[in-house]
């Protein structure tokens, strides 16, 4: 509850003076909702229930400052309970506080142009000091309405935030998540990635206002998971990865942070999820991974770790491709691996010229999205040779693809990511 301390009145009026006030209550509540509809634009857009609440309010108001004025004391609280009534719900979901004291300020407005012809002219300045200390005693029980119900609504707001990325990374019934991520003002359609993370060491509420505000300078939603010391962002709104990325990456701890594949949609979400989990876990095995670290560039740790989206991307986006294209490529690029990366030697093998064997790890680099020349691309192509044989051999079921995108860095300025 508010502060209860007692707010008395300055001085006291006539009998006669407080009989007329409370006799023109009425005029003066009609009054008020004539200036208010007057001179506030925003209230004749309210809907008439809107709009009666308000009234309300100021009726009460009126009445609760001659009963204030009458008794000398009262409590603040008295003000919530007898002025507000139920309306603080209400009131707070109509209008914003900058308008609710818009509102109080009509009301005094009236009053005090009133008084002289209400009151005896020699409890004038009385009734407008108290008029005045009254007023103030409202607007901060005013705040405190709002303050209370913004601290209401941001708890409501933090436990369906929790529950919707409980069910985006779970990826449950989509109707289920599109009725959750409306109820929270998620606004995104498509363009979705995840990004996990170690949380950083400061408290939650700390970091989690600066790191919204981050993303809605990139013009993304954003809902924000802390899951013990794991931070999980998924983003919406999506137009350029890597610079999303990027923007959002010192807001988590150190180590390693991984951005999983740009999907459609929300309830698609825990496909990314899926590979940012899977990345972040295998990051380790790769400690010169960029930061953040695109899922696919630790798809060969992935994969010795048992993962089998990262077993299906290497065998779909890689090896397929190569024996799609025929022989000779797949042929080549093996050779290459095992002979030490030498083109002299990988010539002489097949008994080709070295500049044909350019030109067939250039044609893989072109298919696959890898460069032989590059040792750590090397080395991704020869794991995926590795899995597609055993694939092919029945030693491992590979089912379809789960990555959209070979490659999801959509901004081709950030490729080295």
């Amino acid at each position: 509850m508010p502060d209860s301390r007692t707010v008395t009145a300055p001085r006291s009026i006539s009998a006669e003076s407080l009989a007329r006030l409370r006799a023109h209550l009425g005029q003066l509540n009609t009054a008020t909702l004539q200036r208010l509809d007057a001179t506030l634009p925003w209230y004749r857009q309210l809907t008439p229930d809107e709009r009666s609440a308000l009234g309300l309010v100021a009726q009460r108001g009126l009445a609760g400052f001659v009963d204030w004025f009458e008794q000398h004391s009262l409590s603040t609280g008295h003000f919530l309970t007898e002025v507000f009534g139920q309306a603080p719900t209400e009131l707070t979901r109509s209008i914003n506080l900058q308008r609710a004291l818009q509102l109080i300020r009509t009301v005094v407005d009236v009053v005090e142009s009133s008084v002289p012809e209400i009151v005896q002219e020699r409890d004038q300045a009385a009734v407008r000091e108290s008029v005045l200390r009254y007023s103030r005693e409202i607007a901060f029980a005013l705040a405190d309405v709002y303050a209370r119900a913004a601290e209401t609504r941001g708890a409501w707001d933090s436990r369906l935030e929790a529950v919707l990325l409980g069910a985006v990374l779970r990826g449950q019934d989509p109707d289920e998540i599109r009725h959750r991520a409306t109820a929270i003002g998620w606004n995104s359609g498509t363009g979705v990635m995840v990004m996990a993370g170690a949380a950083p060491g400061t408290d939650k509420p700390a970091f989690v206002p600066g790191l919204r505000r981050a993303a809605a300078r990139q013009r993304c939603d954003v809902l924000v998971g802390v899951q013990a010391e794991r931070l999980v962002l998924v983003i919406g709104s999506v137009e350029e990865a890597g610079t999303t990325a990027a923007a959002l990456t010192p807001w988590f701890g150190d180590g390693p942070v991984t951005v999983g594949p740009v999907v459609d949609s929300l309830h698609e979400a825990h496909v990314s999820a899926r590979h940012a989990f899977a990345a972040l876990a295998a990051a380790p095995a790769h400690p010169r991974a960029p930061r953040p670290t695109p899922t696919h560039e630790v798809l060969p740790e992935r994969a010795l770790m048992g993962d089998p989206t990262a077993r299906q991307s290497l065998v779909h986006g890689v090896y397929e491709p190569l024996v799609d294209a025929g022989p000779a490529l797949l042929e080549t690029v093996d050779t290459y691996g095992a002979l030490g990366h030498s083109l002299e030697a990988t010539a002489r093998a097949l008994f080709i010229h070295t500049n044909t064997v350019r030109y067939r790890l250039r044609r893989v680099s072109e298919l696959t999205g890898w460069d032989p020349l590059v040792p750590r691309d090397a080395y991704v192509l020869r794991t995926a040779i590795t899995v597609g044989r055993l694939a092919d051999s029945g030693s491992h079921d590979v089912g379809p693809d789960l990555i959209p995108d070979r490659h999801p860095w959509s901004d081709p300025a950030h490729t080295d990511l």
